[in-house]
């Protein structure tokens, strides 16, 4: 149903899309994590920025390497340079990413802040969060009161999204609630 990894790191229009995780070698290569359901295609939306929108990130190349990623940063040169940057998240502003034509499949930045509620279309709280720890999404919901639950990204349990309308509706599988 979602259409990619791609995660919002704070209430505004950006993207996470990936976090320098380390160095590798001594010539300014980074190691990436990346949120992004095609690592390959990194570097179509380059230039990245940091979360303040004052640094800018040029990609210039990004490979796999185990679980993480090699990439090369434009004005990264050396091993301490690239050390510098461990931490630094990149981002791309939401409006980069292209439409979607095909019905129920939705980038996960465009899921978080949604208004969740029961079948009977009473407020239940707001979607927080969507992640995948390997056998399929899952939404995250705060309701309005007690802790957060994840709810599987399936029709039945998530029958409607109304993305312009602001509301998903959730129907969770008997007993994850009791």
């Amino acid at each position: 149903m979602s259409k990619t990894g791609a995660a919002s790191d704070n209430a505004t229009d950006l993207v996470l899309m990936a976090e320098v995780v380390g160095v590798h070698g001594v010539k300014g290569t980074v190691k990436l994590k990346i949120f992004s359901e095609d690592p390959e295609a990194l570097p179509d939306y380059a230039p990245f920025c940091d979360a303040a929108q004052k640094r800018t990130f040029d990609l210039l190349s990004v490979q796999a390497h185990g679980n993480t990623f090699l990439a090369e940063l434009d004005g990264v040169t050396d091993r301490t340079a690239a050390e510098k940057l461990r931490g630094a998240k990149l981002y791309v502003p939401r409006d980069r990413f292209p439409d979607i034509a095909e019905d129920g499949t939705f980038y996960h930045i465009d899921l978080i802040g949604l208004a969740a509620r029961w079948p009977d279309g009473a407020p239940m709280g707001k979607v927080v969060n969507v992640a995948n720890f390997g056998a399929g999404d899952l939404i995250e919901i705060r309701p309005i009161k007690g802790a957060s639950f994840f709810v599987p990204f399936t029709d039945e349990a998530v029958p409607d999204v109304d993305i312009k309308g602001g509301t998903v509706t959730i129907n969770p599988p008997p007993g994850l609630l009791d």
